[in-house]
């Protein structure tokens, strides 16, 4: 299979996503739902009628998923065109060969991603032979994918991604082997991370910003909630749109082509968020570097330090503003920072309390 061909699409699926899967209410999902159980939010044109507002709406579980084109293979390709509500016989046997195709096809895409590495290849034949043989298992009938063993798949299938993943990386320190470490709300700032290994590694809520994750291996590495503000993944290996989605970043996030900087993280717009500012060097009416040779070198935002407006504990503030007794003289021109000639002039009274004359210099 092709890229393109593991690609969602979900005009030719029959929300199998919204139907198969089941879930419980956490900070992924709002609701809980049974396993075999249509999505409340499903319309009868098997779209989601809250897709535009799944984040807000406390579904940003759904706005990450991907089924890598496992949803439409099973429809088209296994059932013929035939979907569940017009086959309701044929539901329970939908259902349980979408969960054995979504991995099959996640699996085809991280070969296809490890066969376009140059470094890797002396297991490029490897490659395209598992790749094969998986898409000789994705075109079988209901009855073979319910009996294939999965995990004998996955091992093979991960025994020669991680090869590949070590020839593109080279040889690496110790201290950036984080394979499979448990760095939940792990604080990473600004760390060198680059060709680390990250496989499987829970890294939900981390904060990654600034990182230099350049080379990383991401390959099932849970990104919910971390903030990769600022960080660099170009050259990232195995990095899927779903792991960007479920993260949090900024428009300074550097991430590595075909990917794209999610809707979601501010300045992904072209927008860029408040108290931030673009630096860098002027660019000319035709988007090049005026007055630079070689190649255009792309801006980069900069958090810009803004004035607290209280004095933080501990700091001096400015001083209290005078306030005189309402009928008492005031004393002196500069008494109250007046200039020579300035209103009022000395020896002048208060205003009584019953005027609505507002005096320039008077209290608060």
């Amino acid at each position: 299979m092709t890229l393109p061909q593991l690609q969602a699409d979900c005009a030719r699926c029959a929300a199998l996503c919204c139907v198969a899967a089941g879930f419980s209410a956490s900070a992924d999902f709002a609701i809980d739902k049974a396993p075999g159980q249509p999505c409340p939010h499903l319309d009868a044109g098997f779209r989601c009628s809250i897709h535009d507002q799944l984040r807000p709406r406390g579904f940003p579980g759904c706005a990450s998923y991907d089924c890598f084109g496992a949803g439409q293979h099973v429809i088209q390709g296994t059932f013929g065109g035939r979907d569940w509500r017009q086959a309701p016989a044929l539901a329970d046997e939908m259902f349980a060969a979408f969960a054995v195709m979504r991995p099959l096809h996640e699996l085809l895409w991280y070969l296809t991603q490890a066969r376009a590495l140059t470094a890797a290849a002396p297991v490029h034949d490897a490659l395209a032979a598992a790749a094969a043989e998986i898409t000789r298992r994705t075109h079988g009938r209901p009855g073979e994918l319910a009996g294939l063993d999965l995990d004998a798949v996955r091992a093979h299938a991960a025994a020669l991604l991680r090869r590949a993943s070590e020839l593109a990386r080279g040889e690496i320190s110790t201290e950036r082997d984080l394979s499979g470490a448990g760095l939940i709300g792990g604080d990473l700032r600004g760390r060198d991370l680059r060709r680390a290994s990250l496989r499987s590694a829970a890294l939900v809520g981390a904060d990654l910003t600034g990182a230099d994750l350049r080379g990383a291996d991401f390959t099932g590495a849970d990104l919910r909630g971390a903030d990769l503000s600022g960080a660099d993944l170009g050259g990232a290996l195995f990095l899927t749109q779903a792991q960007l989605d479920a993260a949090r970043g900024d428009a300074a996030t550097r991430v590595p082509p075909p990917l794209r900087v999610p809707r979601h993280w501010p300045g992904a717009d072209g927008r860029l968020p408040r108290r931030w500012t673009v630096t860098g060097p002027p660019r000319s009416r035709r988007g090049r570097l005026s007055g630079a040779k070689g190649q255009d070198e792309p801006f980069r935002t900069v958090r810009r330090p803004t004035m607290p407006s209280r004095p933080r504990a501990g700091q001096p503030g400015p001083p209290p503003r005078p306030r005189w007794p309402r009928g008492q003289r005031v004393q002196g021109r500069r008494a109250r920072g007046q200039h020579a000639g300035g209103w009022p002039p000395p020896g002048e009274y208060r205003a009584p309390r019953d005027s609505r004359a507002r005096w320039r210099a008077g209290a608060r």
